[in-house]
C-alpha cells in the first residue's frame, strides 16, 4: 500500500497512490498535475543521521563516527512533492541528499534491534537540504544548516509492506534531469534495526515519526531555477524546485 496526503479542491485527503494517481479513502481519482502534495506523514519528531555512508564521509574529508551522529530536522521544514524549496539570501552552497527515511508505526521506547520491524510503518523519500556554509568546521548540530523552512521536502508517499529488504535499494538524485548522485543503501553503516534501537533508547518513537537513514557520495550545488528529483527504487520519485526566497516572498514561487 501507498498512502499520501494531498490537497485537492479546497479539502485536505489522505488516501492511497496507484500507478502515479492519488485517490481519496471514498475512491475517487484525482488528477496528480492538479493536486497539491502534502508530506504524506504528520510526525512529532524527524531524526537525522550524519556520516552513515563512508562514501560520503569520505567526500567530506571526515572520519565516520563510531556510533550514530543525530540531529534533529524542524518540523516547520517539512513540505511536499512538486512544492518549492527556498534558497536562503546569501547563501553560497545549498546541496540536496536523498535519504530513505524509515515511518514508525507505534509509540515505543527500548526497542531492540531484532524487533525493529515490529514498529515500522514503512518508508519514503527524503530530501535533506543542507546549506554547506553553515557546516565549515564540521559545526554539529547543524541547525542552521538544515533546519530553514522548505528544507525538508518528503514524500510523495509512505510504502507500507513493499518493501521486502530496506537494504537493497538503490538511491538516485538528479538536477535538472542530470545524475548527480546515486548509491545503494546496502552500503548504510548503520543498518536500520540498530539505529531503531539507539534511538528509542534516547527517546520515544511515535506514529509517523520519521529516521532518516543518512545520504551516499554525490551532493552538488543547486540554484534557484533548478530541479531537483530524488528516486529511490521500489518507493517512487520526490521532486522539488529550487526558488530564491526574493521571489517566495513575491508568491512568484508557489
Amino acid at each position: 500500500m501507498r498512502q499520501v496526503r494531498f490537497a485537492a479542491e479546497g479539502t485536505v485527503h489522505t488516501g492511497t497512490l496507484e500507478d502515479g494517481v492519488p485517490f481519496d479513502r471514498a475512491g475517487r481519482a484525482y488528477d496528480p498535475e492538479a493536486v497539491v502534495w502534502l508530506p504524506p506523514v504528520l510526525p512529532t519528531k524527524v531524526v537525522g543521521l550524519a556520516l552513515n555512508f563512508a562514501d560520503h564521509a569520505e567526500e567530506l574529508g571526515i572520519r565516520t563516527p563510531e556510533e550514530p551522529a543525530l540531529f534533529l530536522k524542524p518540523l516547520s521544514s517539512l513540505v511536499g512533492h512538486r512544492a518549492p524549496v527556498v534558497y536562503p539570501s546569501g547563501v553560497e552552497y545549498m546541496h540536496y541528499e536523498v535519504e530513505l527515511a524509515v515511518v514508525i508505526g507505534r509509540t515505543c521506547r527500548g526497542v531492540r534491534a531484532a524487533d525493529a520491524n515490529a514498529v515500522i510503518r514503512g518508508y519514503t523519500i527524503f530530501n535533506d537540504v543542507t546549506v554547506r556554509d553553515f557546516v565549515k568546521n564540521f559545526y554539529r548540530p547543524p541547525v542552521r544548516a538544515k533546519g530553514y523552512d522548505s528544507f525538508g521536502p518528503v514524500g510523495p508517499c509512505v510504502v507500507e509492506g513493499e518493501i521486502r529488504d530496506p537494504h537493497a535499494l538503490a538511491l538516485r538524485a538528479s538536477v535538472n534531469g542530470e545524475l548527480r548522485q546515486q548509491g545503494t543503501t546496502a552500503h548504510l553503516i548503520h543498518r536500520i534495526p540498530a539505529l531503531v534501537e539507539f534511538i528509542s533508547a534516547i527517546m520515544t518513537l511515535e506514529p509517523d515519526d520519521l529516521i532518516l537513514t543518512g545520504t551516499p557520495k554525490g551532493i552538488s550545488h543547486v540554484r534557484p531555477g533548478d530541479v531537483m528529483r530524488l528516486e529511490i527504487d521500489g518507493i517512487g520519485v520526490l521532486e522539488n524546485a529550487v526558488v530564491a526566497e526574493e521571489d517566495a516572498r513575491g508568491g512568484r514561487g508557489a
